[in-house]
């Protein structure tokens, strides 16, 4: 099985080089990992920890882990691998303690067996999930331990069907587990894993690190000023397909900012026609009295939550949500689409009465309402919510690294 998944390996990496004549981001995949390791020193005699992310939401998952770990000893070097470009793009603009970023090697037994030997990390933490076998193989080869963090689980997951013997075999390297629910933990003891512990998602000691710091922007607190707001953040064209006849009857009584999930000029069009050209746009110089607002810029959005009363979370229409708890630990409402069974911080939310699932423009204007009228309640609900969930970080790095 390990000669079809090398082979399955390069395959797909074939596939991303013929991706790469079409699409940006593909491009941007293979051109990063021809840059390599090569050059690169680790100071001798460094404690190095790896953190692997498969992208920026996992890295912000990481990140109280490693800045607590950090903080526990500063001689640690921090070495963070990305799979997707977007973390190794945009890891910076995050307040950080990393050491080195560098592209996760494609999983061949040979790239993976090299990096690990240049790495020769101590401690080795995979993000929520991706399981690269060949580096997991060569990192427990090489001594180190493994652990999981901020783990989640699905019965839908390979590892738990018939044919996912091999892919077990990647969970049967890890040290210990610390997942973010009960599900996660059941499902890895079903299939002989009991090296796991509910820690929950570190991604709430986060989120409370970043509404904490207060930081702000004036443009946007410019735009505000003062009145009502309602951010939608993270948004696909099928939410704004869907919610368009309530955002134009919102747009006479509250202010509104957008950011598109994907910011392109396309995306940022489709924006401006439903408003009939009535928009500012974060990076223009020119700033007028529309009401509506484009966050047309990376690393804005979180900041941006705390201005607004309520908020919309794309993604909900596509099963793919985005970080509702980016709103939530700002005291936000979130409202949302239908799917978003994967993500169990939506029923969260649900329960606390801090979100609304909605299916159409009638439901999200009512939302909106209800909201308005519920802010005190909501927001008491949410600052219960986060600090019943927070520390997960601190769990993890005192069963990682103890004093």
């Amino acid at each position: 099985m390990r000669l079809f998944y090398g082979f399955g390996i390069r395959v797909f990496y074939l596939l991303m080089r013929f991706a790469a004549l079409f699409h940006e981001k593909a491009n941007k995949w293979i051109v990063g990992r021809q840059q390599g390791f090569e050059g690169i020193e680790i100071p001798s005699n460094s404690k190095v920890i790896w953190f692997h992310c498969a992208s920026l939401g996992e890295f912000d998952q990481g990140l109280p882990v490693m800045n607590a770990l950090k903080e526990k000893d500063p001689s640690l070097f921090l070495v963070v691998t990305f799979f997707s470009p977007s973390g190794m793009e945009h890891y910076h603009k995050r307040k950080h303690s990393v050491d080195l970023a560098l592209y996760l090697p494609l999983d061949t037994k040979a790239k993976a067996t090299k990096f690990v030997a240049f790495l020769q990390p101590k401690l080795v933490f995979f993000v929520k999930y991706e399981f690269w076998y060949n580096h997991l193989k060569a990192a427990k080869q090489q001594g180190a331990n493994i652990y999981g963090v901020s783990s989640l689980f699905r019965p839908t997951h390979r590892f738990f069907k018939w044919y996912g013997g091999f892919f077990r075999k990647a969970l049967c390297l890890f040290d210990h587990f610390y997942v973010q629910d009960e599900q996660s933990k059941q499902l890895l003891k079903n299939i002989g894993i009991d090296q796991v512990t509910v820690t929950g998602d570190t991604r709430y000691d986060r989120m409370l690190a970043v509404a904490a710091a207060h930081e702000t922007s004036e443009k946007i607190n410019r735009f505000v000023a003062g009145q009502p707001t309602l951010i939608l953040g993270s948004i696909w064209p099928v939410d704004l397909e869907k919610i368009a006849p309530a955002l134009l009857r919102l747009a006479t009584t509250w202010k509104i900012i957008i950011a598109p999930h994907t910011i392109s000029e396309e995306n940022i069009k489709l924006i401006t026609n439903v408003f009939a050209g009535q928009v500012n746009r974060y990076t223009s110089e020119e700033e007028t009295n529309a009401p509506i607002f484009i966050l047309d810029t990376i690393g804005q959005l979180t900041t941006a939550y705390q201005f607004a009363q309520i908020a919309y979370v794309g993604g909900g229409f596509t099963g793919k949500l985005h970080n509702i708890l980016e709103p939530g630990a700002f005291g936000v409402p979130v409202i949302f689409g239908p799917n978003f069974k994967r993500f169990p911080e939506a029923q969260l939310f649900l329960d606390k009465q801090a979100a609304i699932s909605i299916a159409n423009a009638e439901a999200f204007e009512q939302a909106v309402n209800y909201f308005q009228q519920n802010q005190l309640i909501s927001k008491t609900n949410l600052a219960a919510l986060f600090a019943e969930n927070a520390g997960a970080a601190d769990k993890v790095v005192a069963a990682t690294w103890p004093a």
